[in-house]
């Protein structure tokens, strides 16, 4: 018998071989099991997803497993939204304040072969084609199946990044009540894309986030490397027009698209075979109220906390999830301590960002375009150079700053009340009271404590 002890992952997906990767570089033996095949030999097979968006959470995680530079190499900078409004130009809308402060678009199946090929050079041992049947948490064992296989493995402890369908917190379930309920929004999306123009060129504008918002429903597309835009439109599934239900198939969307977002009809030449040929996706949020089964078992990113894709946080949140169970997982630690501490600190943080990305799909569909808006975020950008470290815009402390995200949604609906204040009834900059509001911060904020 071996006196080194092995942590069990369940799940080679983002979260899974970044942990992975962490784990074994920090001297720990750990085994992979992933249910699909290899992607690397059989082509990723990932399911419906939106493009994800990489921020400054996630690229310190992937820092922190050295990871970062093959998976650069295949993102595409997004400064900001380019907002496309039912009449008139587009308008782009910086995140930040230059592209020092900037998001990045990346594939999905090409993050993942990125991830699982850097936890494997870090030592750990990666099954694929092995799904967990069922888990026996007392006698420490569990059964695998797949590719012929059937048999039954101890462990010595658990990690499940097995998303939002977890099998790993189904077999918890069965012997713990981990409060689980999800919310489903009443929206759901569905793909298409945008091929790349003549000689292999972005048919539109390459560094942005593109948005189409038009009130309870809306459009979105994401530049990928290849340069192909993934469209994403987001609607009702049921109710009045437009919704998945008064919108059944290509001959309806294409008259939609026509009459809502006409400057994208001809960017997508499969429009009606893409609407038909591709399912309505759902969206909702995840809520436990335990993550952890004393040291036997333990919860991390969408099989913890998913959430609907709106502050494009979810693969940040389980990136940083990854980091913080790493730091818990000292040598010879008890691991029901060290799952008990990861989830006192995490929890709070993952119910804020649910929270913040519920708020951020009416921003995207129904405020970008609108003029309070509009004026709000303009004196945001002023407050933040006239008060550095004190007043920091909402989307700049969740996409560019590692603070907690629950501090970051306390500060946040402060500096809304702050703004809606002092701009009540205006409609230029140059008539707000720029003293009453310098006033109005330096009772309510406090400075934020400078980066680590």
């Amino acid at each position: 018998m071996s006196d080194v002890r092995t942590i069990t992952i369940i799940g080679a997906g983002l979260a899974g071989s970044l942990l992975a990767t962490l784990l074994a570089r920090r001297g720990w033996q750990v085994e992979v099991f992933e249910r699909r095949g290899d992607p690397r030999v059989h082509g990723y097979a990932g399911g419906r997803s939106i493009n994800l968006a990489l921020a400054e959470r996630g690229l310190h995680a992937l820092r922190q497993a050295q990871a970062d530079p093959g998976v650069m190499r295949q993102a595409v900078m997004m400064r900001g939204r380019m907002v496309h409004p039912l009449d008139g130009a587009p308008e782009l809308q910086r995140y930040g304040r230059d592209d020092s402060e900037v998001i990045w678009s990346i594939n999905r199946g090409e993050l993942n072969i990125v991830l699982i090929e850097a936890a494997e050079a870090a030592g750990a041992t990666l099954h694929f084609d092995r799904r967990l049947e069922e888990v026996d948490f007392v006698a420490g064992t569990m059964r695998v199946l797949g590719d012929d296989h059937d048999e039954r493995r101890g462990f010595d402890t658990l990690v499940g990044a097995d998303g939002a369908g977890s099998t790993l917190r189904a077999q918890m379930m069965r012997v713990q009540d981990l409060g689980e309920r999800t919310e489903w929004l009443d929206h759901g999306y569905k793909e298409l894309e945008i091929p790349p123009g003549p000689g292999g060129s972005f048919r539109i504008e390459a560094n942005a986030l593109h948005i189409w918002p038009r009130g309870h429903y809306m459009c979105i597309a994401l530049p990928n490397d290849e340069r192909t835009f993934t469209v994403t439109l987001f609607m009702p599934h049921e109710g009045t027009y437009p919704s998945f239900a008064t919108v059944p198939d290509g001959d309806a969307a294409r008259a939609l698209f026509e009459a809502q977002f006409a400057d994208a009809v001809p960017l997508i030449p499969r429009l009606e075979e893409d609407f038909e040929a591709n399912p309505v996706g759902m969206l909702g949020t995840l809520y436990l109220d335990c993550w952890h089964l004393q040291g036997r078992a333990v919860l991390i990113g969408d099989a913890a906390h998913a959430m609907v894709p709106f502050h494009g946080q979810g693969m940040n949140c389980a990136f940083e999830d990854c980091v913080a169970l790493a730091d818990q997982l000292a040598p010879g630690v008890d691991f029901a301590n060290a799952y008990t501490a990861f989830a006192t600190e995490r929890m709070p943080n993952a119910a804020a960002i649910q929270h913040m990305a519920l708020e951020n799909y009416i921003e995207m569909r129904d405020r970008v375009d609108d003029g309070d808006y509009r004026l709000q975020r303009a004196l945001e950008l002023l407050l933040q150079d006239r008060h550095p470290g004190r007043f920091v815009p909402h989307y700049a402390m969740v996409s560019f700053m590692r603070i907690p995200y629950a501090t970051a949604l306390a500060r946040s609906e402060v500096q809304r009340g702050i703004l809606q204040r002092a701009t009540a009834g205006l409609v230029t900059l140059d008539a707000v009271d720029l003293a009453a509001v310098d006033a109005d911060i330096v009772v309510r904020l406090s400075p934020l404590p400078s980066p680590s």
